[in-house]
């Protein structure tokens, strides 16, 4: 049914909410604040997309960053648990990250915009440093760049501006790696949906994953894998719902043992990290 005028500007209204600013006085948003998991959201832990040895296994908690070295040929499974999680991801050279993860050598080498099953992830040296040997998805994003507490207040207002971002986790992270500002580069967005439209035109929209969805990368040669969990909660690329992750490599090289193709439907960590799940986040 159509509405008037006066209807519209008044659902309009309704829909916003108050939230304090900075410097003390409030704004007008519809923009939620607060990136929150979802108790008694589905989640599916999978399994390596590839047989092999399990070498490291590790769940990194919604909005948290995560990072190791995956040896040459070795190879990482990235489990999306919760669905439609952006996996933030930026690749090194692990015995020289001057030599790291290049978007432009990437896409330049294969013509297209999109990774799939088969992209060679390049460095800036034009070096392959992972390839994608499986997917469950139909493509993955290196082009829609990484969220920060800069890039959230531009984009959706000055009452964001404490959230934390995938640029505030890679820093994070790539401390505990004796790496910096300088190193953060463009990166994967693995699990989240850019379509490149008709005109060029970017979006970030509801997402192609599902719980227990997986992307399986192989190591060229020694590569430091960063991840961040994703903690944006202003647009679609968490279903508005940040969910664990689980992290998998494998050694092709070497059998599996039957304890290695197990999946679970709990949230322990198998190693490592302490990755509980919290009722909620800034």
């Amino acid at each position: 049914m159509a509405t008037t005028g006066t209807e519209s500007s008044a659902t309009t209204v309704a829909a916003l909410t108050t939230y304090p600013t900075a410097s003390g006085g409030t704004v007008l948003s519809t923009v939620p604040v607060g990136a929150v998991y979802a108790e008694g959201s589905a989640l599916d832990w999978g399994a390596s997309l590839v047989e092999g040895a399990v070498v490291l296994d590790e769940n990194v908690a919604p909005n948290a960053p995560w990072s190791a070295v995956v040896t040459k040929g070795h190879v990482l499974t990235i489990v999306d648990v919760g669905g439609n999680q952006s996996a933030d991801c930026l690749l090194y050279n692990a015995d020289d990250p001057e030599e790291r993860y290049s978007v432009p050598d990437t896409l330049a080498w294969q013509g297209n915009a999109y990774v799939r099953t088969g992209t060679v992830l390049r460095s800036n040296e034009g070096r392959p440093l992972m390839t994608v040997v499986a997917n469950e998805i139909d493509r993955q994003d290196t082009i829609g760049g990484a969220c920060g507490k800069e890039s959230n207040t531009l984009r959706y207002g000055h009452h964001v501006m404490f959230h934390h971002g995938c640029r505030e986790n890679f820093l994070a992270e790539a401390s505990r790696r004796g790496l910096g500002v300088r190193d953060l580069v463009s990166n994967l967005n693995w699990f989240m949906n850019v379509p490149v439209e008709a005109d060029g035109a970017l979006g970030i929209v509801d997402g192609m994953s599902a719980p227990g969805r997986r992307v399986a990368v192989r190591a060229e040669t020694d590569v430091l894998v960063m991840v961040s969990n994703c903690p944006q909660m202003n647009n679609p690329c968490n279903d508005f719902n940040p969910t664990p992750l689980r992290m998998i490599v494998v050694d092709p090289r070497s059998q599996a043992s039957p304890a290695d193709s197990e999946s679970r439907d709990d949230a322990s960590p198998r190693s490592g990290q302490d990755t509980g799940i919290p009722e909620g986040a800034a």
